[in-house]
């Protein structure tokens, strides 16, 4: 055997660099991706490369807008199979519409971490991206788009994780998918900045344990942010707009936080409304004990809507403005929504500020008995406008009947907080 100078080893390193291989076609890439070491790039030629490819190696993929994978209708655009790849710039389209065999733009294997993917456009009927049982993925600046002309629950979600730990999703555009981010018993998620559009849900958490979302945007959806059966979520600085079922779900989640939110326009287009449907700004249902603080819900059917279980959440200095009704709570507890002297501001309050501190005199009580009766009776729900129900709900009010029960903001708040600090709450 040949000895190899002991120079030589000191100074091997300084001369052994990462390979940078240029593809062109199909069969180049897929020779690239088989033989490429750790640490090298693969740069994409602009065209098309038809099929589907797995990456095996810690690599680089790095494309230009003109470089795109098309899967021809079937499986996976592409399937990660090591941790530490990295791939940018490239179109991922056409994969397949299999849910239960994952077909996906991007599939991740499990048991995978370390995953960078940056700048992607992604369209087809699949899941956008989907990884289970990984870790540390990384998804930034990219276009999902699903295949609008499905129904929405037979979509794939823009982005699904199952048992994923510390992913970060940021400035990322998602529209026509099922949900736009899907979060099942995930833990730690951070996403900011992104955009959801025509879709279930913006943000769909189910099971999951300290994931935060903020500067957040959902338009046009079934529901803007969902939390469900989760724990210690921060959802802050989001905005939802046009949507039909809710602005935030707040259903069986604890220790969560949802805080300087905007929630406009929830409404049900879809004829006249049963009691059920309406759409909510937040809708509380089920156990927990939650803070809402700061959030702004305004034009919909429902300001907020609390059952099952939902009187652990307190809701303070909030704003509610020109809901057609501005609570509905189906329930017979007391429920105090105003905290350590500070509650909430109603645009119907018809209260007064004698000593000018900036809070009513009179409290709030935006749900009533007769609320309740139409509640257990809806076929009455034809009187809710009427004269006679007017006058009730005033002499309810006068003579204090509902006293002790039902959901009372003590001290609610008398000038509108945007009016008198745009933009804060």
């Amino acid at each position: 055997m040949r000895k190899v100078p002991l120079l030589f080893l000191l100074f091997f390193p300084l001369f052994c660099s990462a390979a940078q291989w240029d593809v062109s076609t199909s069969q180049e890439l897929r020779d690239a991706l088989s033989k490429a070491g750790a640490g090298d790039e693969i740069v994409m030629s602009p065209g098309t490369y038809e099929g589907t490819f797995s990456i095996p190696t810690s690599l680089s993929l790095r494309g230009s807008k003109d470089s795109i994978i098309d899967a021809a209708g079937k499986g996976s655009c592409l399937e990660i199979k090591a941790s530490g790849i990295k791939v940018s710039g490239l179109t991922l389209k056409n994969y397949g519409a299999d849910l239960y065999e994952r077909n996906s733009g991007v599939l991740i294997n499990e048991g995978i971490e370390d995953i960078l993917l940056k700048d992607l456009k992604i369209e087809g009927a699949g899941f956008g991206i989907r990884a289970d049982k990984s870790e540390k993925i990384h998804i930034e600046g990219c276009e999902i788009r699903g295949n609008k002309r499905k129904h929405v629950l037979d979509r794939g979600d823009g982005v699904y994780f199952n048992y994923v730990k510390n992913a970060v999703l940021q400035n990322n555009k998602v529209r026509y998918t099922r949900d736009g981010f899907y979060f099942e018993n995930t833990d730690r998620t951070q996403s900011s900045g992104n955009y959801f559009a025509a879709l279930q849900y913006g943000i769909h958490y189910m099971y999951t344990r300290g994931d935060s979302a903020w500067n957040n945007e959902a338009e046009a959806c079934i529901g803007g942010y969902a939390l469900m059966s989760s724990e210690k979520i921060r959802l802050f600085d989001n905005l939802s707009k046009r949507t039909v079922e809710f602005g935030v779900l707040l259903n069986e989640t604890d220790a969560s936080e949802v805080s300087n939110n905007r929630v406009e326009r929830v409404k049900n287009p879809r004829g006249k409304p049963s009691l059920d449907t309406e759409g909510k700004g937040i809708f509380i249902y089920g156990g927990g004990i939650n803070t809402v603080e700061g959030n702004s819900f305004e034009g919909c059917d429902i300001g907020a809507g609390v059952a099952m279980g939902g009187e652990g959440t307190v809701l303070h200095k909030n704003r509610f403005v020109g809901n057609r009704l501005q609570v509905r709570y189906i329930g017979s507890s007391f429920v105090e929504w105003s905290r350590e002297g500070v509650g909430n501001y109603w645009s119907n309050y018809q209260g007064w500020d004698l000593n000018q501190d900036g809070v009513g005199d009179v409290p709030y009580q935006p749900n009533d008995s007769l609320d309740r009766l139409f509640w257990l009776y809806p076929q009455s729900r034809f009187l809710m406008d009427s004269p006679l129900v007017v006058f009730l709900r005033f002499i309810t009010a006068q003579f204090q009947l509902d006293k002790g029960k039902g959901i009372v903001d003590s001290t609610p708040i008398m000038h509108d907080p945007i009016s008198t600090k745009k933009g804060t709450i």
